[in-house]
């Protein structure tokens, strides 16, 4: 194992870690996205493309990969500066353009795995997810739930969030964390605490986005990068409708 990863030993093999170094795999969104960029390459994933069209903002300093100098930046710029002076020898491929309906197939096209960390601001995530199936390319969603971190797999011959849909629903992020609140629920490990979350912010007179924090940003790459690296040397793991959540509440 060369010395970069030397002390992912007995964690990894050295075959597993051949594995994933070309694993291509695409992000879809460097909000959240670009925690788990970070964490999957610094676990050795040197393939890496990311797709984003939007500039840093303030906002976005809370629980995403930026700082302040980053701030009016292309976000892809930015994040691929950032993964290029963790590993200069790493493949990062960037896009600097938002996905629609019309170019998700050509953009997803060669690679393995892709995680949907697009806004459910319209229907393309879920476009993303179909069109991914389709190419036979395994899907991660991932949540960022403040304490909490959720992460959902699509896999090629599986069902897609739109099994849960509901008529005459604009289907966005609060709809799949209601649907896993009420099937932990069901199956008696109720987590009030987010209900409460999703209540509050429901009731906030502006139209905001749902609330977020730092916390649940690192949370979730470690799960990603998990499952990254699970699908990867074709370890076991849930698909959706099953899901994966840490909390520290």
């Amino acid at each position: 194992m060369e010395k970069r990863y030397s002390r992912n030993r007995i964690y990894l093999t050295k075959e597993e870690q051949d594995t994933i170094k070309d694993y291509p795999i695409i992000l879809g969104g460097a909000g959240i996205g670009s925690i788990i960029a970070e964490c999957a390459l610094r676990l050795g994933f040197e393939n890496i493309t990311i797709i984003d069209g939007d500039q840093v903002e303030l906002s976005n300093i809370n629980r995403q990969n930026y700082t302040e100098n980053d701030i009016s930046i292309d976000k892809v710029e930015a994040l691929t500066n950032r993964l290029q002076s963790i590993n200069p020898n790493a493949k990062i491929t960037h896009h600097n353009c938002f996905l629609t309906e019309e170019n998700v197939g050509d953009y997803i096209k060669g690679h393995k795995i892709a995680i949907n960390a697009l806004d459910f601001s319209s229907d393309v995530p879920l476009v993303f997810d179909q069109i991914c199936q389709e190419q036979g390319i395994t899907v991660l969603h991932p949540y960022n739930l403040g304490w909490a971190g959720l992460v959902t797999v699509i896999e090629p011959k599986g069902l897609s969030l739109n099994s849960i849909v509901k008529p005459n629903e604009v289907f966005n992020e609060v709809n799949m964390v209601e649907y896993a609140t009420s099937y932990l629920k069901f199956w008696g490990n109720p987590q009030n605490w987010i209900d409460e979350i999703i209540e509050k912010y429901r009731n906030e007179k502006e139209a905001l986005p749902p609330p977020q924090l730092s916390v649940a940003s690192w949370m979730v790459a470690a799960m990603c990068t998990h499952l990254l690296f699970k699908i990867a040397t074709k370890k076991e793991f849930k698909k959706f409708p099953e899901f994966y959540l840490s909390s520290i509440m």
